[in-house]
């Protein structure tokens, strides 16, 4: 009868001690992934027992984690992106096993969001959030943070100070850019619209913010008409459009800060004022894809999703019972400057 192999046969097998393989084998304490691996073939090769696989021996020994995020609008392109962008970088995690929960709300106001986030706490070990800024929002993160949820502010941040952090770009810098581009492209004294998605999302006013600082900054001549709000919609951003070209005849450019750019662009195809009207958006999508190459478009700073994605799962699920992280205030990840050049 063959001699059933011994753990010094195994550790002789994969290159590593006996020690290392009595900790995988009897799973006294986590070794390295590649470590783990080799002894896992090793003992296989030589038919020690019935060693589980890698990948099920793997998610046995992996501590869990239960991950939330409340996007907005389930049907719109860019959330759907994201949330499969959450779901991959979910599945891929290594170090430890990821359950990602993702609930939509169609509405910006404060109210439905705050009943989402109630609904999802009571199952999740940590959660993400795209909100507006609100007090009734900032209470449910004290709340929230009082019972060892952290809550992270995804996309827009927020000002609650109960925050776990921030995962997002750099609103202000991308308003600025929006400006630089008008700036190149606009003779002076051109008249410049903005249409903004809400008020109160803070990633939407620091676009804001960032492009009228530029002008003011650089004193261009240019006439920075008052931001519009939209509701960060198609219809909306079409009607906001519409009425701005009305009250504006020589309008120059037109800076939509949010999503619903495909709104303004039909707009502008409307008036007939397609390569006249310089437009720079925040979302890249199809619409805004073809507007870069139809001239519609000059510049499209965009999100990078998988970025975002990859960023939020890594901090949800490293925040544990709302304690301090090394990475607390999140990455301030980099936008995309997209123009008909780098498509």
């Amino acid at each position: 009868m063959p001699k059933r192999p011994t753990l010094a046969d195994i550790a002789r097998a994969a290159g590593v001690s006996t020690a290392t393989v009595d900790r995988v084998i009897n799973k006294r304490r986590p070794v390295k992934k590649t470590t783990e691996e080799a002894v896992l073939n090793a003992s296989r090769r030589l038919n020690f027992g019935a060693a589980p696989s890698p990948t099920n021996r793997m998610a046995e020994s992996l501590p869990e984690r239960r991950l939330g995020f409340i996007l907005q609008k389930a049907l719109k392109p860019f959330y759907i992106r994201l949330s499969e962008a959450i779901r991959a970088a979910a599945e891929s995690q290594r170090d430890v096993s990821c359950r990602a929960e993702i609930l939509f709300v169609e509405e910006l106001a404060p109210e439905p969001i705050v009943e989402k986030m109630k609904d999802l706490s009571r199952r999740v070990d940590s959660l993400a959030i795209v909100a507006v800024d609100h007090p009734l929002v900032s209470d449910e993160i004290w709340r929230l943070k009082q019972r060892g949820v952290p809550v992270w502010a995804l996309l827009s941040d927020l000002s609650s100070p109960d925050k776990a952090g921030y995962i997002g770009i750099d609103g202000r810098k991308a308003g600025r850019t929006a400006a630089w581009a008008f700036d190149k492209h606009c003779s002076p004294g051109g008249t410049i619209g903005t249409l903004i998605g809400s008020q109160r999302y803070v990633g939407h006013e620091d676009r804001d913010t960032g492009l009228r600082a530029f002008f003011r900054e650089k004193q261009r001549n240019f006439n920075v008409l008052e931001a519009t709000s939209y509701l960060d919609s198609d219809d909306g951003a079409y009607k906001g459009t519409m009425e701005l070209v009305a009250r504006s005849p020589g309008l120059a450019g037109l800076h939509v800060i949010g999503g619903g750019c495909e709104g303004a662009i039909r707009a502008l195809a409307d008036k007939e004022l397609i390569g006249k009207v310089a437009l720079v958006c925040h979302e890249l999508n199809s619409e805004t894809r073809r507007g870069l190459i139809d001239g519609s478009t000059i510049m499209v700073l965009a999100t990078p999703v998988e970025r975002v994605a990859a960023a939020a799962v890594r901090l949800l699920a490293a925040s544990e019972h709302g304690e301090e992280h090394a990475e607390r205030f999140g990455p301030v990840l980099p936008f995309e400057i997209l123009i008909s050049e780098n498509i």
